[in-house]
C-alpha cells in the first residue's frame, strides 16, 4: 500500500488518507476536542513550541496539533487530491 503524506508544517507530515477534518482551534468545542484527547493520550503535537493554528482529526480518532494556518493545510490537502496518481 502507498501512503502519500501531507506536509502540516515544520518539518511534519501526516498520511493525507488518514484526515477526516481539518479545523481552526479557536471554538470552545475545539478546545474541549484537544483536552480530551490530550486526557485520553490521543493528542500528537506537531507545533514544535509555537502556537497550535490547526487541529487535524485524524480516521483512527487521533488529534494532531499544527502551527501552519488552517488554510495552508486545507488548500496542501487538495492540491494532493487533485493530482493524478500515478
Amino acid at each position: 500500500m502507498l501512503y502519500t503524506l501531507l506536509n502540516i508544517g515544520h518539518g511534519s507530515s501526516v498520511v493525507a488518507n488518514e484526515i477526516i477534518a481539518i479545523l481552526s482551534p479557536n471554538s470552545a468545542p475545539m478546545r474541549r476536542l484537544r483536552d480530551e484527547a490530550k486526557e485520553e493520550k490521543r493528542l500528537l503535537d506537531a507545533t514544535h513550541g509555537r502556537k497550535t493554528r490547526s487541529i487535524i482529526v485524524l480516521r483512527d480518532n487521533h488529534i494532531v496539533l499544527s502551527a501552519s494556518q488552517t488554510d495552508t493545510i486545507a488548500q496542501r490537502y487538495a492540491a494532493l487530491k487533485e493530482k493524478p496518481k500515478d
